[in-house]
């Protein structure tokens, strides 16, 4: 039986040959072959996050156990956490770090709006002792389909003098979207196997810079598991202080390998494309992104707000039922007010018209008044000039 694309925000679409670089024998995960796996994966990450100067640790998790071991590695028991609550993803990193007894200064901001780097400025600016020991910031809310000026986070940090780190969940973004690890200032960054490395979920991948190496040693939050030296000490030897996940590692390097031979900027393009045309449907349609404005839009996620008094979780139950195909649904503030197309990691435009045309049959069939085709022409008239800027000078 053959399988539709999902259109979920991850997991995302796998291509064949990284399937079958996951199916593997078993491999002595002690030995020199698995070594010639894991350190060009190791490089392969270095790359995509843009990091020269930092370090990739890489755990059999989920991005939450990146989260995890983003903070447990780097603060103490009673430390101050700045961060902003914008979204079900941002909101949950709050709820790990208050779990882990941290004092976490929360910026309140609607859904839909980006990280308030504004307000994090002032924050930062009135720490005159430094008690923030640590920024948390989501790149790319799945949620809402934000995506948050990370530069501008950094920028606020350094114009208040402030030494706190800069932890950033960049889980729906990276391999996906631009992420300048080392250009940001970023000290942990965190990624998942299942989004932007199109690899089914199960590795937690965290780029870890050197400032965030020399707070490791001062942290006392516990951390066993997801110990950043216990993982370091094993990879100087080349291989890891339990059992790795070695097929999904081989299919990492894999992965990394595909996004350098298309090329970062080629990869990130082409996401900006295919959202675009995504957009164009959605405003064919006569609605409208969560996201506030074009510059919050999210090019790897988009969430479609539908009109009032409509359940937009039925419209998703709906397309999985009768067509197939999965979209995602709205999650917390925004549950039965959006669903979400996921247009990210091993997708073309190709693919994306099938979801833009099965979304517009789903709200035809549940009384939406949607004109079959208005939405799918508008993403076709865009991809077939090409996209990018060829097609927006054309217009």
């Amino acid at each position: 039986m053959s399988q539709n694309p999902v259109f979920i925000p991850g997991p995302t679409n796998m291509p064949d040959a990284i399937r079958k670089a996951c199916d593997m024998a078993t491999l002595d995960h002690r030995s020199s072959a698995f070594a010639e796996i894991f350190a060009p994966a190791v490089r392969g990450v270095k790359r995509v996050l843009k990091t020269t100067t930092g370090e990739v640790v890489i755990f059999p998790a989920s991005g939450t156990g990146g989260w995890e071991a983003a903070i447990s590695n780097t603060l103490s028991p009673g430390d101050t956490v700045l961060a902003a609550r914008h979204g079900m993803f941002s909101h949950r990193w709050i709820d790990l770090c208050q779990r882990h007894r941290l004092d976490v200064h929360i910026v309140e901001a609607p859904w839909g709006a980006g990280c308030p780097a504004d307000r994090y400025a002032e924050v930062l600016a009135a720490d005159k002792s430094h008690k923030i020991k640590a920024v948390l910031a989501t790149h790319n809310e799945t949620a809402t389909g934000v995506k948050s000026d990370i530069a501008a986070v950094r920028r606020a940090i350094d114009a208040a003098g402030h030494p706190a780190l800069l932890l950033v969940d960049g889980v729906s973004s990276i391999g996906s979207m631009d992420f300048r690890m080392d250009d940001w200032g970023v000290d942990v960054a965190v990624a998942g196997s299942q989004k932007g490395f199109m690899l089914p979920a199960g590795l937690a991948i965290v780029g870890v810079s050197p400032k965030a190496l020399a707070a490791m040693e001062a942290a006392t939050l516990p951390r066993t598991f997801f110990d950043f030296r216990d993982m370091l000490t094993a990879y100087a030897g080349g291989g890891y202080p339990y059992t790795p996940a070695v097929g999904l590692l081989n299919g990492l390097k894999l992965a990394t390998e595909m996004l350098l031979e298309e090329g970062l900027d080629s990869v990130f393009a082409r996401h900006h494309r295919i959202a675009e045309g995504v957009r164009r449907a959605v405003a064919a349609w006569g609605l409208q992104p969560c996201a506030e404005r074009p510059e919050l839009y999210s090019d790897t996620v988009t969430a479609i707000r539908t009109p009032e008094g409509f359940d937009a979780t039925a419209l998703v139950t709906h397309a999985a039922e009768r067509y197939d195909v999965a979209f995602g649904v709205g999650l917390g503030e925004v549950a039965g007010k959006v669903f979400r197309i996921g247009h990210l990691g091993s997708i073309t435009d190709v693919m994306a018209l099938s979801g833009i045309a099965t979304a517009e049959m789903a709200m035809a069939d549940l009384g939406l008044p949607v004109r079959l085709g208005s939405g799918v022409a508008a993403a076709q008239d865009f991809y077939r000039h090409g996209g990018g800027a060829a097609a927006l000078a054309a217009e």
